[in-house]
């Protein structure tokens, strides 16, 4: 085998986030602050280890005035390493933009954590303990590889307990002790330590986040670690640019589409670059892979399923199956409520909708509450007096107009132009024409 180095390119990436601490520091309330930060208005999801205790926070019928914040909720109690890979998996169906496990600490020394199971393997297995942490080595690592490896933002929650030591009689306390396995922090980007509500950064890739102190992290802390990870190249945007390019042929879909899967990026979310709806990666890759291999089929398929009027295969992978396949699989991810249909004209504006419309204006340099009303109104079509008139799906689009012109680069200008331009229109419109 041929060796070969090239030029490191950055990657833009998702987060990988610890908030530590003991009972009672504000983990859970925190993670589910920054999530709303990281989700920019898509869905969150958390595996409960707790006994239920993040349903604290979720919204109450009826009591809109309550603090609360919307997430799917998943109840675990037997916390082996395999129940947390089927989890993963199911956010990964369920196309979960962040996914919070709380508590991580539960998967090392809970019922059915990695801890049990060394006990578990040693009565198989001559040797006892010692030998039985070679297999357990293994399940953990297929744990972490899922859980690393899911495409959305990732955020875990772990508790803390003092240690100490007894040395001639006295006993001396040493500091804090995660209850994890040693060394759990490397795996991830981020390591926020919590106590009383106020979140440190004690361990970083990121050299302008570290030692940073907050009280009550939330959505403007993860605004600055969204802009840490964005400073690169986005792995999913490569692939697409490669998809709509011209010339592309078949071999190149089938290798891009082995490229995302390696990655664990087939099951991202994407806009289509024809419709503009909301697609996966692997999707766009089936489509315009069908397409390629007979190019005189036009790219106009829906954007949640290949084309087959061609009567051409669809790409595949080591492991690759239909989308419809993958769809239909999909495990149920509880849920605090049951989640209205995004059509439904009298479902109201969400609250983690509202914020991100704050944080989009705010980038897109629209700061003026007349000025955000006057860009609204034009994007959805329709006056409105204030943000709390929108519906759950007008919230929508705003937020898909808004996303996307913040990630241009001439982000503000170019929104501006656009609002203008709508403004334009409209007054063409209502201007009657002459004789």
């Amino acid at each position: 085998m041929t060796f070969s180095f090239t030029p490191a390119t950055r990657e833009s990436a998702k987060a990988r986030i610890a908030l530590q601490g003991p009972g009672g520091s504000g983990k859970t309330k925190t993670a589910l602050r920054m999530a709303e930060g990281l989700a920019a208005g898509g869905a969150i999801g958390l595996v409960d280890t707790e006994r239920g205790s993040a349903l604290k926070y979720a919204p109450v019928p009826g009591r809109p005035d309550i603090e609360a914040h919307e997430f799917a909720h998943l109840p675990m109690a037997f916390c082996s390493p395999e129940n947390l890979i089927a989890a993963v998996k199911a956010a990964e169906e369920a196309r979960l933009a962040v996914l919070i496990i709380d508590s991580w600490s539960h998967f090392w020394a809970g019922k059915g954590g990695l801890l049990a199971r060394v006990e578990e393997e040693g009565k198989k297995i001559n040797g006892g303990k010692f030998s039985a942490w070679a297999p357990v080595n293994e399940m953990e690592q297929d744990m972490l590889d899922a859980l690393l490896g899911f495409p959305g933002h990732v955020i875990v929650t772990m508790r803390t307990k003092n240690d100490y030591e007894l040395n001639n009689g006295k006993v001396k306390k040493l500091g804090v002790k995660t209850v994890q396995r040693e060394g759990a922090e490397y795996e991830v980007d981020v390591v926020i330590d919590m106590v009383a509500g106020t979140g440190t950064v004690t361990k970083t890739r990121y050299t302008p986040l570290d030692g940073a102190c907050v009280h009550h992290p939330g959505p403007e802390f993860a605004e600055a670690i969204l802009e840490q990870l964005g400073q690169g190249v986005d792995p999913v945007q490569a692939i697409v640019d490669e998809l709509v390019a011209e010339g592309l042929t078949y071999e190149r879909a089938l290798e891009l589409y082995a490229r995302a899967e390696a990655r664990n990026l087939l099951a991202a979310g994407h806009m289509h670059p024809v419709s503009g709806e909301p697609t996966t990666l692997k999707a766009l890759i089936l489509e315009y892979g069908t397409a390629a291999k007979a190019p005189s089929t036009p790219v106009t398929t829906a954007p949640d399923a290949p084309s087959h009027s061609s009567g051409g295969e669809e790409p595949t992978g080591p492991s690759a199956h239909s989308l419809a396949d993958a769809e239909g699989s999909a495990p149920a991810v509880r849920s605090t409520a049951p989640t209205p249909p995004a059509d439904a004209p009298s479902t109201p504006v969400t609250a983690p909708q509202m914020r991100m419309m704050h944080a989009l204006f705010n980038k897109l340099d629209v700061k003026g509450r007349e000025d955000r009303l006057h860009a609204t109104s034009l994007i959805i079509g329709r006056p409105i007096g204030s943000a709390n008139e929108l519906t759950l799906a007008e919230a929508k689009d705003l937020l898909d107009t808004l996303t996307n012109y913040s990630e241009r680069d001439n982000a503000a200008d170019e929104f501006a132009a656009m609002v203008q331009g709508l403004a334009d229109a409209a007054a063409r419109t209502t201007t009657p024409s002459a004789a």
